[in-house]
């Protein structure tokens, strides 16, 4: 298999676990042990590179692109320009991706609702709006952006069919490719920036549009047959296996810091109830456990520009960012080693402990309250001390994984909550013994 090399595809955004980076990467990269990524599998006769037809598409489009920038700036405020849209730039972009000229689509009457679709190829739909239209927002008055938004739209059809698994919408400025996510809790698609991406001349990232959405991608007799779902099949397993990476991660995080703490020759009121028997080793396990559960939801809801208050100003963002965040710990576990200090955990002790009831304007942190914030659900580590050098393993072990040899960070952005539930639920299980030295 290719390695995944450090390529950053600025103007590509995956939400959730449909297409993760790792796998928009493999792509990228023509990834022998995906399916589909010959020159072949994308109808190009014998002898052609993908190079070759990136390229042809991509000198068209950058000439059509300027053009309709040119357009742009005579728009009203306020006009959808639908037509102009469609006919100078994401038909000809259509037409470039192998669909031909895509055929218009009749309006679709399913479980007695209306879906204004623009075009289809096959058994995929292709809602095609005007620049002048949000894709995430209702627009009164505009067809097939009426009574919901353009994405919504889409995810609802392929959701309540069963003879569509995937679709695409665009604007023009951006563009989505879409599955059916019945089952999934939050939104999911891969997001092309269709404005960045060709002002910004950024080719490799037009090249893994291509790779994507070309008409081979959704092409075959059943669509559970098509390119793209038998990626997202690869996805899941990929998926599977690093769910079972960050469960042992998180397991590398307890041990780190239960012998941390331990070990700590500060911490003898911890030492002296675990000899006593007045902590159990489970419960001590569980305080283990919360606190690494508590490490989680920080690094998916920082990862996610979640965790700080909406109004809150951008000084105050930023001094969390540079100085109390998880995200800095991430960085400082992968560049340092640590010492015996344990001002680190300090600074992470404050911070838990704002997001229970007070909340911190200083740092744009809220007041969170729950259990799972609760100074006593963690209450013989809340007056515990831990070294740098261990609670950096410990955060070492959390959010890298290993591949191919070499330790990678783990994407907690897109974790979904059933995955994290999971592993918490499959470690609650576990009996920890506890061995002191003599």
């Amino acid at each position: 298999m290719a390695k995944a090399n450090k390529q950053i595809f600025a103007s590509v955004r995956t939400e959730g676990l449909m297409l993760p980076p790792e796998l928009l990467q493999r792509v990228a990269d023509l990834d022998t042990e995906l399916p589909g990524l010959e020159p072949g599998h994308y109808h190009l006769p014998e002898g052609e590179r993908l190079n070759d037809a990136t390229n042809r598409a991509w000198n068209r489009m950058t000439g059509l692109w300027a053009r309709l920038r040119k357009d742009l700036g005579e728009l009203r405020d306020g006009e959808a320009a639908i037509g102009p849209t469609r006919e100078r730039w994401l038909l000809p972009l259509f037409q470039e991706l192998g669909y031909g000229r895509l055929p218009k689509q009749k309006m679709i009457e399913l479980d007695e609702r209306s879906f204004p679709i623009s075009h289809a190829w096959g058994a995929s739909p292709v809602h095609l709006v005007g620049v002048g239209i949000d894709i995430d927002k209702r627009t009164r008055g505009q067809a097939g952006a009426a009574t919901s938004s353009p994405h919504s739209l889409v995810q609802e059809f392929l959701n309540r069919s069963d003879d569509h698994l995937w679709g695409f919408v665009s604007n023009g400025l951006k563009l989505r490719i879409l599955r059916d996510n019945l089952s999934l809790t939050r939104q999911a698609h891969v997001e092309f920036d269709l404005a960045a991406m060709m002002d910004g001349e950024l080719y490799s990232d037009f090249r893994l549009l291509y790779l994507l959405c070309h008409q081979s991608r959704v092409e075959g007799e059943r669509p559970e047959a098509c390119y793209l779902e038998q990626w997202f099949a690869e996805a899941k397993k990929q998926g599977t296996r690093v769910l079972e990476q960050l469960r042992e991660g998180v397991e590398a995080c307890i041990a780190a810091l239960g012998s941390g703490f331990l070990s700590h020759p500060a911490n003898t009121a911890l030492q002296a109830r675990l000899e006593s028997g007045e902590l159990r080793t489970q419960d001590y396990y569980r305080q283990l456990l919360r606190m690494v559960y508590r490490l989680i939801f920080l690094f998916v809801s920082e990862d996610r520009e979640l965790l700080l208050l909406p109004d809150a100003d951008d000084v105050a963002k930023q001094r969390y960012t540079d100085y109390y965040s998880t995200a800095r710990l991430r960085r400082v576990a992968g560049k340092l080693r640590g010492g015996r200090h344990d001002d680190l955990y300090e600074s992470l002790k404050f911070v838990m402990g704002k997001l229970h009831e007070i909340g911190c304007p200083e740092l744009g942190l809220p007041a969170l309250g729950s259990l799972l914030w609760d100074p006593e659900s963690i209450e013989d580590l809340k007056s515990s001390h831990i070294t740098n050098v261990d609670l950096l393993t410990a955060i070492r072990s959390l959010a890298t994984s290993k591949h191919d040899g070499a330790l990678r960070p783990v994407d907690f952005r897109n974790m979904g909550p059933e995955e994290l539930g999971g592993v918490y639920e499959s470690l609650l299980e576990l009996h920890p013994e506890v061995h002191r030295e003599s």
